[in-house]
């Protein structure tokens, strides 16, 4: 382990204890991480100490606008990915061609695109394990344990329904940081689907 893992690891739990959050939950090793409930921006340093106490890098998309002035480098040094969310063509493209070399990828993205309540998340997650076979990790936080962890990881089964019935039952009992801005887990490709 090297010792720049060791520091992170160290300062994570010492923050963790402080603010007493806890862990849980085994890491896998290749993933599309969906994270959720994102109601605040306490998730994504919730998020980033999860990372770190377990040892991992997450390659967390993040939108552009955030890499403005001095955020951009720490953003960057966390392993965040600047996202065009009006062309994420390139981006995603050049992540995907890395997860084809690299044995141990997690990718992370916030389904709910937004910390505001809405009727949908974003399927990008979806389409991304779709296209890679990269199973899906549900990742979360839930204030009422004060815990921040690793979900089940699963493979996609195509009928699109069936998969956001697994999610929303994980879901079911986590609540975010504030949680009537929690977006229930549902894509409007299930609504085309039942149409």
């Amino acid at each position: 382990m090297s010792r720049h893992f060791l520091v992170r690891r160290t300062l994570a739990r010492v923050l963790l204890r402080l603010f007493r959050w806890r862990t849980a939950g085994q890491v896998p090793q290749r993933g599309i991480l969906v994270g959720a409930p994102h109601t605040s921006n306490w998730d994504w340093v919730l998020t980033m100490l999860l990372a770190w106490d377990s040892q991992v890098q997450i390659r967390l998309l993040v939108k552009k606008e955030f890499f403005k002035g001095i955020l951009g480098p720490i953003l960057r040094s966390t392993g965040a990915v600047a996202l065009d969310r009006s062309d994420p063509t390139e981006t995603i493209n050049t992540l995907l061609a890395e997860a084809e070399v690299e044995e141990s990828f997690l990718l992370g993205l916030a389904a709910e695109g937004t910390r505001s309540k809405s009727d949908y998340w974003k399927s990008g997650f979806y389409r991304i394990s779709q296209k890679t076979g990269i199973p899906v990790t549900l990742a979360y936080i839930d204030s009422v344990s004060r815990t921040v962890g690793w979900g089940p990881t699963f493979e996609l089964t195509g009928d699109v329904k069936a998969d956001m019935d697994r999610v929303r039952e994980f879901y079911a009992d986590k609540r975010g940081i504030r949680p009537e801005l929690t977006t229930e887990p549902r894509l409007r490709e299930e609504d085309k689907a039942s149409g």
